[in-house]
């Protein structure tokens, strides 16, 4: 999410230049912000929000999510900003989040951004309890009220969700695919290789779309080294 919020203020410049009444197809979906600030801009639009990996589950569980963060903040209120949690510190944290796994849902990634050292996330307990704490627990609550409202949400293989919508005139996808050759932990998978990234080029041919990259991925450049040496139609 870090890393789309940079691109947003030109993304809705971008966007003043597209039908406020289109369908837009967000086929990566992840948080759902591009999605929320699509419908926020166009209100009129019909916004499809592909949830493959069950991001509602962490909206829904906000309150908790809030309530033992608002525990480990005061486990950590002594400890300086910024540094790294002594042992006897962690194994509280530890503990508290180990009981309200015990009661259910606990958003590992959430709790990642508060405790880990910055981009770093994990998905499970396991794997949190390896990692070196830090006293980064932001002080105040999430808030995802009305997140959603507005959006159809469905859950589906994103090459399924190009079919479906491939052939309206009036679609427009946003394609924000996980980073060539890194984990993608909230993506159902463990990498993102080249291969999976070329299948995605083939969904923009003769599309109008929006293609979320970043210089680590070099995707454009190899797009265009292709371009240059085949036949191969660039899509950008």
């Amino acid at each position: 999410m870090g890393q789309k919020r940079k691109f947003l203020k030109q993304f809705k410049e971008q966007l003043k230049e597209c039908d406020p009444k289109a369908i837009y197809v967000d086929l990566f979906g992840g948080s759902g912000l591009l999605s929320r600030n699509v419908k926020d801009e166009y209100p009129g639009a019909t916004v499809i929000y592909n949830d493959y990996d069950n991001y509602r589950q962490r909206i829904t569980a906000i309150s908790k999510t809030n309530e033992l963060i608002a525990k480990i903040r005061y486990l950590v209120v002594d400890c300086p900003k910024d540094k790294a949690l002594p042992n006897d510190v962690k194994a509280k944290v530890l503990l508290a989040i180990k009981d309200y796994e015990d009661d259910g849902f606990v958003d590992y990634v959430t709790l990642s951004g508060n405790l880990l050292f910055s981009m770093n996330y994990v998905t499970s307990f396991t794997a949190l309890e390896k990692e070196t704490f830090y006293n980064v627990v932001r002080k105040s609550d999430y808030d995802a009220t009305d997140y959603l409202d507005g959006l159809q949400v469905v859950s589906m293989d994103y090459k399924a969700l190009f079919e479906q919508y491939k052939n309206v005139s009036s679609v427009v996808f946003l394609v924000d695919p996980p980073y060539l050759s890194t984990e993608v932990g909230t993506y159902k998978g463990n990498y993102w290789k080249l291969g999976d990234y070329l299948d995605v080029l083939t969904v923009l041919q003769n599309q109008n779309y929006f293609y979320f990259t970043s210089n680590k991925s070099h995707i454009v450049e190899l797009c265009n080294w292709m371009a240059t040496h085949s036949n191969y139609e660039n899509p950008f």
